[in-house]
Parts: structure tokens; C-alpha cells; sequence
């Protein structure tokens, strides 16, 4: 049976702190339903209804928090990508100063276990798929995208520097195109490729045009 308490009772006698670690909580529930619910029901039949039922809220509790479908769906896209970014960034500052431990820390969190596993990229493509009908949702990729495409180009310039521009910029795009075709492959041929896999082959990659661009390699 859905829960029966809602934010919108009883809360003029709360403390203010209170109602907001309260909100944020049920804000959380609902997100992370949201989740599972795409993953159970894909995101075309994912409605406010079935988020309710998943969190065991009711659906009063999802409006009054998300007030539509789109606005929920939105918003779980941008936390699922606040906790990818996370993970990179947090990978990246764990490196330290070296732009190879940096970029490879880039590559290995981009494969990391909750963000590369079959339930995770079940995510990632119902969204991607609807981002030609859904401009809001390019625009949540777009933005979080930006930072970590930034973060590939630095830690890519430092590591090839002397290159040109150009150059820098083209190597860091293939691996950005790489990561994201394994992506693609392990989500669409689950078993083919492991994790580590492509890691390794990325690596191997960047090991290479180090060494075609006339690079030490250690």
C-alpha cells in the first residue's frame, strides 16, 4: 500500500531544516524509483503512477514533488549524470597531477562498475534515444557532457604536449567515440566484452598514438 504521509501535510508546525532533509528525502525515493521503474517498464511507460508504486508513495506525492512526467524523467536523467560525474571527477582529483594517471583515470571510471553495468546503460540509451523529441534532455546531456569532454582535452594536451590544437583535439575525440562505442557494443552484446576489456584495448589505444606521435612511453 502506498505511503500515506505527504509533504504537503503538517508541515507549517516543522522546523524549517527539518522539512527540507525531509523533501530532499522523498525527492531522492521518487528519483531512485524512477530508475528502477525505466528499467522494469522502459521510459515510454514510465508515468508518474508507476514511480509512485515503485517508491510505495502515492501518486499526490510524485505531482506535488515533480508536477509532470517530463519534469520527473528530467530530473532523473540529470541525477543519473550528476553520479557519473561524480565518479570521474572524483577519480580524476584521486589521480593527482600526471596526465597519463589522469586520463587513464578518466577512461577507467567511464567503466566503472555502476556505471557501466547492464542496469546503468539501460539508463543512459532510453534517454539518449528520446533526446531528438525531448530537447530538454540534450540539453541535461549536453551540459554534463561538456565538463568531462573538457577534462579529456586537458588531460590529453598536457599528456601529447607540443602537439598542435588540432591534433589534441582529434586524439581526444577518438577516444571519446572508443569509450562510447564500447559502450554501445557492451550494452547491445552483453557477455562479448568485458568491462576490463575495454579499458585495456583504450589504453592500448593511447599507448600507440603516443608512441606515432614520437612520445616517450615509459
Amino acid at each position: 500500500m502506498a505511503e500515506a504521509s505527504d509533504p504537503v501535510d503538517n508541515q507549517g508546525s516543522r522546523p524549517r531544516k527539518e522539512r527540507k532533509e525531509n523533501a530532499d528525502r522523498r525527492r531522492r525515493q521518487l528519483l531512485d524509483a524512477a530508475l528502477r521503474s525505466i528499467k522494469q517498464h522502459g521510459l515510454a511507460k514510465t508515468t508518474l503512477a508507476t514511480v509512485a508504486q515503485e517508491a510505495g508513495l502515492s501518486q499526490g506525492v510524485a505531482v506535488f514533488y515533480f508536477k509532470s512526467k517530463n519534469s520527473l524523467l528530467a530530473e532523473t536523467l540529470r541525477a543519473h549524470y550528476a553520479a557519473y560525474t561524480e565518479t570521474w571527477q572524483r577519480a580524476l582529483e584521486e589521480a593527482g597531477a600526471d596526465p597519463l594517471d589522469r586520463l587513464q583515470a578518466l577512461i577507467r571510471a567511464d567503466f566503472a562498475p555502476h556505471v557501466c553495468s547492464p542496469e546503468a546503460l539501460s539508463i543512459w540509451f532510453a534517454f539518449w534515444g528520446e533526446q531528438n523529441f525531448t530537447p530538454q534532455y540534450a540539453e541535461i546531456s549536453r551540459d554534463f557532457d561538456t565538463l568531462r569532454t573538457e577534462a579529456i582535452r586537458q588531460a590529453v594536451a598536457d599528456l601529447f604536449r607540443g602537439e598542435d590544437e588540432a591534433t589534441t583535439d582529434r586524439i581526444s575525440d577518438w577516444i571519446d567515440s572508443l569509450t562510447d562505442g564500447y559502450w554501445q557494443y557492451i550494452h547491445l552484446f552483453p557477455g562479448r566484452l568485458s568491462p576490463e576489456a575495454a579499458i585495456a584495448s583504450t589504453l592500448a589505444m593511447i599507448t600507440q598514438l603516443r608512441r606515432s606521435h614520437g612520445h616517450d612511453i615509459d
